[in-house]
């Protein structure tokens, strides 16, 4: 009861700075993702995080399996904690969990907004492309007043997606938002990009020009792969796809809430289930695909495959990628491309654990940078990412995209594609080149 009542040491500017030139200590920033990922809500004059620190918002100390969480950012009792925040408030809070939880060294900073953002000698970090990021009452901001931080346009379209599931949206959404099935900017006969000209019907009737600000979202509904269409249930990750395919069209500010509908909900802000109708441009004034370097085909893939300075990144679950199961009810091959990367999304094909955090906020993107890393996909190569139809890696993509990579694609047939053809060679089994892991591969 003492230890766990026990006085926590604030620490001063000096002192922190000191403490972080120790590779030891652990830096636990307690604000909202959104603020650790750049986004300023108390006038600060830098936004970001202090450079090293690891993100942990204090709402997660809520959480059942809030030590789950911790230990599986790699933050170890056995070294020093430093826990900082917005209000001193939030970070006792954390601070006083974690000593609880068995953490004998914590201590806290207060000064963060005061002291640490003020100075440009200290040293803080931010996620490149946070503005494309959008935290909830960015977007409230901008439903109530049509202005809000870092936005310097005059018309936004915000998009509620789906897969065939008008239900998601009927059920309630955010006000203003049009719903977008993304059988819109899909093929459902191969789930490639549709056409050009279909993507400038399909946008120029949503409204949207290449002009316009897009703000997408979707709602996330528990996918069950026994479901006869389990993708009709992952509706952020469909938002993913179409934030992918509208950046390929060529639209110039493209926008994820991060945390789709559930932050929105977690912000206690309130859903309609009035439907706003979408109003039709007269044309998305350009030429699409303004990007078709985004896109890649599979005999690009297959070039990809022979270059060292290039990678197919694999974004699909471990079971799929060693051929246990195709990932997909209407996929029948199971396996991997030979030469592939794993880029190891999840637990299968709806589900994108590695990349999201537990309440549907992008993950830490140090942690997906590391990940990553560890896999050689780095940013000094071309990394074309692939999934089973295109869904996962438009969300990898993205990923790579807010952290500022330029070499990126979307091989956008994917395993569908690339299993179609019985000429295609694919693998099974553990491959041999996966460190710590007995091989034990076949290739067909």
């Amino acid at each position: 009861m003492k230890s766990k009542n026990r006085k926590i040491k604030t620490l001063t500017t000096e002192e922190l700075l000191e403490q972080i030139s120790r590779p030891e200590v652990q830096i636990i920033d307690v604000r909202t993702a959104d603020a650790y990922n750049g986004w300023k809500f108390n006038d600060e004059p830098r936004g970001g995080h202090i450079k090293g620190a690891r993100s942990l918002p204090a709402k997660w100390i809520n959480y059942i399996d809030w030590i789950e969480i911790i230990q599986s950012k790699g933050v170890s009792p056995a070294r020093p904690v430093i826990v900082y925040g917005e209000e001193n408030g939030e970070a006792k809070k954390v601070a006083r969990q974690f000593i609880k939880a068995g953490y004998p060294d914590v201590k806290i900073y207060s000064f963060f907004t005061k002291e640490w953002t003020t100075n440009k000698e200290l040293p803080m970090e931010r996620l490149s492309g946070y503005r494309q990021l959008v935290p909830p009452r960015w977007l409230k901001e901008l439903i109530d007043t049509g202005a809000a931080a870092e936005y310097d346009n005059d018309r936004y379209v915000i998009c509620h997606a789906h897969y065939q599931n008008r239900n998601a949206y009927e059920q309630g959404h955010i006000p203003g938002a049009i719903e977008v099935d993304t059988n819109l900017l899909e093929t459902p006969e191969t789930w490639n990009c549709r056409t050009p000209g279909e993507l400038k019907e399909a946008l120029r009737n949503l409204g949207i020009d290449r002009d316009t600000t897009v703000i997408l979202y979707g709602r996330f509904d528990f996918p069950d792969n026994s479901d006869p269409f389990p993708g009709s249930s992952a509706g952020h990750l469909g938002a993913m796809r179409c934030a992918f395919i509208m950046l390929y069209a060529g639209v110039t500010d493209v926008k994820i809430l991060n945390g789709g509908l559930q932050a929105w909900v977690d912000s206690s802000y309130k859903l309609t289930t009035r439907e706003t109708a979408p109003v039709p441009v007269n044309d998305f004034g350009g030429r699409i695909p303004a990007h078709s370097e985004l896109v890649v085909d599979i005999e690009e893939a297959k070039e990809i495959l022979k270059a060292a300075d290039k990678n197919l990144v694999s974004v699909r679950s471990w079971s799929e990628f060693i051929g246990q199961v195709s990932g997909y009810n209407y996929i029948e091959k199971k396996g991997r491309i030979p030469g592939a990367v794993f880029g190891n999304c999840g637990s299968d094909a709806y589900h994108m654990e590695n990349y999201r955090n537990l309440d549907h906020t992008t993950r830490e993107y140090h942690k997906i940078e590391k990940m990553w890393k560890e896999a050689g996909i780095t940013p000094n190569k071309h990394n074309s990412f692939y999934c089973g139809t295109g869904w996962r890696a438009s969300e990898a993509f993205f990923n790579a995209w807010l952290m500022g990579w330029t070499d990126i694609s979307v091989f956008d047939g994917g395993w569908y594609q690339w299993s179609s053809d019985s000429a295609n060679r694919y693998g099974t089994g553990v491959p041999g080149d996966v460190a710590g892991v007995k091989p034990r591969t076949e290739e067909k």
